[in-house]
C-alpha cells in the first residue's frame, strides 16, 4: 500500500469516527495538543505553534473563472499556485473550507510535492443547515487528524455572526460546533469573525460564548470596505493634506484604523479575563482595482503601501501574532468583491510582491509611488443651460452642449458584463456610425454606462415636466431592458441609480430589429430612482441632477426586469441626448 492509499484509508476511518462524535456533541472545551496555557479567567488555551506565528500568511482559493460552481480544480492548478506563493515568501495558507475539491487536494499536493507550507484549515458553516454543517465538520476533523504536521490550526466558520451577513448564525450554535471540533482534534481551534463582533460593538450579538470556546482570536479588519459602507468612519479622504501627500496620508490612516480595531478586540478580551488569548488578523487586505465603488482608493500601488504597513506593524512586536493577507489571487466569480489578489487571475504578480522573485511575470503598469491614487473633491462643470445635451451622436446640432471630455463606455463588474464597439449604421439618421452593445451577462444580468471621465455635469435645468431622455435603438433583444442615468460618485458614497424598466411598446421602443426613436420624460425615469448597489445605507446617496456622472445607462438586471436569464443579442444605439 502506498502512502497516498494509506492516508485515504485513514481519512475514511477518521470520517466514520468523526461522524460518531457528532451524534453526541460534547461540551468539553479543552483537549489535546501542546501544553495548554491558562488564562486569567481560568480558561485553558492550546498554544499557537511557533511556525504559525513566524510564517507569512495568505488566504488561498484556486478558482479562476466566473463560475465557481462549475469549475474543475486540478492538482496541477494548485501546484502552480502554491509554487508562486512559496516564491513570494508565503509559508502559511488559510483555506476557507474542508471540501474534497479544494482542501483535500491542497493538502495532498503539499504532501506529495513535499512543499514547505503549513495550513490553517477552515470549516464552512452555514445558518440553518445543520446536516451540511455536520458533514463539513466531519470532513474537517478527518483532514486535521490525517495531516497533523501540516494543519497547524482549525477555523470553524467564516463571518457567521456579524450582523451584515445574509443570515447570521446564533452564537450558542456556533460555540457547539467549535466545541465538537475541539474535542476531536489536537490543533488550536478558532472561528474567523469580523472585528465588530469580537469587540462587542453595540450593533452585534454577544459572542462571549464563542470566544470562551476558542484557543485564539482570528479577527477580520477591512478599512477599505468601511470607506464604502460607512464612508465617514475614518478619515480616508485626507482633504486637509496637500494632494501630493494625500495617498500616503490615506494609507497611514488606513493602518491606524486597523490598529484601532485590533486594540478594540484586545480590550474586550481583557474585559472577559482573556488577556493571554492570542489574536491574529485572519483577514485584511486592499484592492488593486476598484471593482465595488472603491475609486480613488483601490490601486496596485496603494495595495503595496497597505501590505508594507501591515508588515511593519507585525514586525514592531506590538501587533497581532500573525496577519493573514486577503488574498493570494483574484477570483472573478466574486464579481464586485474581486481584485484583492497579490496576483491577478492570470497569475501575474502585482506591485506588492513583484520584487520577491525574478521568476514572476509582472502585471503591466508601473509601481512608482507617485501613481498611488487618492481622493479628489468632486466639482461639477457648471450648469448646462443649452436646450440639448448630447451624450453620443455623430451629427452636431447647433446650440447643443456635450460633456467636456467624451463619455467613457464602462461595463459593470470591471468591464466584464458587456462590450461596446463602433459599427456602420444604416437608417439611424445620425451620421455613419452607431454603437453596438454586446451583453455578456452574469447570473444577475449586465450593464453598460456612458461615464463622464472628468467632473460631473450639472443637468438640473432638465428637471422639468417637458425634459426628456432620447435615443435611437435597433435590436431584437428579448424582454425588458433598463435605461436611464446615474448621479453621484463612489468616492463620496453618493451613487444613485435612476433607471426605468422599458418594455416593447413604451415611449417609442420596439424590439423588432428596426431603428426606433425613443423619448422618455425625465420625470418618469426619476420616479424609478434608488440608491445604488453598496450605497443602501449611505445618507449621501440621493438623486442630484447637479452631479450627473453617467448621463446614459443601459442594462438588464434580472431582479428588475423579471428574468431568470438573459440573452447576448446585441443592441445598437445612436443619437443619445437630453432635451428640455
Amino acid at each position: 500500500m502506498n502512502a497516498s492509499s494509506a492516508i485515504k484509508k485513514s481519512i475514511s476511518r477518521v470520517k466514520r469516527a468523526a461522524s460518531m462524535v457528532l451524534l453526541a456533541i460534547s461540551l468539553v472545551a479543552c483537549g489535546g495538543g501542546g501544553i495548554p496555557q491558562t488564562t486569567d479567567a481560568g480558561q485553558q488555551l492550546r498554544p499557537l505553534p511557533e511556525a504559525f506565528k513566524v510564517r507569512e500568511a495568505v488566504a488561498y482559493s484556486p478558482y479562476r473563472t466566473s463560475s465557481r460552481d462549475t469549475e474543475t480544480i486540478t492538482k496541477a492548478m494548485i501546484e502552480e499556485d502554491l509554487s508562486l506563493l512559496i516564491k513570494a515568501g508565503i509559508g502559511l495558507i488559510r483555506l476557507f473550507d474542508s471540501s474534497d475539491a479544494v482542501a483535500e487536494q491542497v493538502l495532498e499536493v503539499i504532501r506529495d510535492k513535499n512543499l514547505d507550507l503549513k495550513v490553517m484549515l477552515g470549516m464552512w458553516i452555514a445558518t440553518d443547515a445543520d446536516s451540511s454543517n455536520q458533514a463539513e465538520i466531519a470532513r474537517g476533523i478527518a483532514l486535521a487528524k490525517a495531516y497533523t504536521s501540516t494543519v497547524l490550526a482549525v477555523s470553524v466558520g467564516n463571518e457567521t455572526l456579524v450582523s451584515w451577513t445574509a443570515h447570521p448564525q446564533q452564537a450558542a450554535q456556533l460555540a457547539r460546533y467549535i466545541q465538537t471540533v475541539r474535542t476531536a482534534v489536537t490543533q488550536p481551534v478558532t472561528t474567523d469573525e469580523n472585528w465588530a463582533v469580537l469587540a462587542k460593538q453595540s450593533s452585534e450579538q454577544d459572542a462571549t460564548e464563542v470566544i470562551r470556546s476558542i484557543d485564539f482570536v482570528a479577527m477580520h479588519t477591512y478599512p477599505l470596505i468601511d470607506t464604502v459602507y460607512n464612508p465617514n468612519l475614518w478619515n480616508w479622504r485626507q482633504t486637509e493634506v496637500a494632494a501630493e501627500n494625500r495617498a500616503q496620508a490615506m494609507m497611514d490612516a488606513a493602518i491606524k484604523r486597523a490598529k484601532f480595531e485590533y486594540n478594540a478586540v484586545k480590550s474586550q478580551l481583557n474585559a472577559l479575563g482573556l488577556s493571554r488569548m492570542p489574536v491574529v488578523v485572519g483577514e485584511t487586505g486592499w484592492k488593486a482595482v476598484a471593482s465595488g465603488n472603491e475609486t480613488q482608493r483601490a490601486h496596485p500601488v496603494n495595495q503595496k503601501m497597505y501590505v508594507d504597513r501591515l508588515k511593519a506593524w507585525k514586525q514592531s512586536g506590538e501587533g497581532p501574532a500573525t496577519l493573514v493577507y486577503f488574498e493570494a489571487f483574484d477570483e472573478p466569480w466574486k464579481g464586485a468583491d474581486d481584485k484583492w489578489g497579490l496576483f491577478n487571475v492570470n497569475r501575474q504578480a502585482r506591485c506588492a510582491v513583484q520584487g520577491l522573485s525574478s521568476d514572476f511575470v509582472a502585471e503591466a503598469g508601473s509601481c512608482d509611488l507617485a501613481l498611488a491614487t487618492y481622493y479628489t473633491p468632486v466639482e461639477n462643470n457648471g450648469t448646462i443651460t443649452s436646450n440639448r445635451y448630447t451624450v453620443y451622436a455623430d451629427a452636431v446640432t447647433s446650440g447643443e452642449a456635450r460633456p467636456r471630455v467624451g463619455p467613457v463606455l464602462n461595463a459593470w463588474e470591471s468591464g466584464t458584463t458587456a462590450e461596446a464597439v463602433s459599427v456602420n449604421n444604416a437608417g439611424s439618421n445620425d451620421g455613419p456610425n452607431s454603437l453596438q452593445i454586446k451583453p455578456k451577462p452574469l447570473v444577475w444580468g449586465w450593464g453598460m454606462t456612458f461615464a463622464i471621465s472628468e467632473n460631473p455635469d450639472d443637468l438640473s435645468q432638465f428637471d422639468s415636466e417637458t425634459a426628456r431622455l432620447n435615443f435611437s435603438i435597433k435590436t431584437t433583444y428579448p424582454g425588458k431592458i433598463e435605461v436611464g442615468f446615474l448621479t453621484g460618485t463612489a468616492a463620496d458614497s453618493s451613487l444613485y441609480d435612476v433607471y426605468l424598466v422599458l418594455e416593447s411598446g413604451q415611449y417609442g421602443y420596439e424590439n423588432n430589429g428596426q431603428w426606433q426613436q425613443v423619448s422618455i420624460p425625465i420625470q418618469q425615469i426619476k420616479a424609478s430612482g434608488a440608491k445604488a448597489f453598496g450605497m443602501e445605507n449611505s445618507p449621501a446617496a440621493v438623486l442630484d441632477l447637479t452631479k450627473v456622472t453617467n448621463p446614459f445607462v443601459i442594462a438588464d438586471r434580472f431582479g428588475k426586469t423579471g428574468k431568470t436569464s438573459s440573452s447576448q443579442v446585441p443592441i445598437e444605439l445612436d443619437s443619445v441626448y437630453w432635451s428640455k
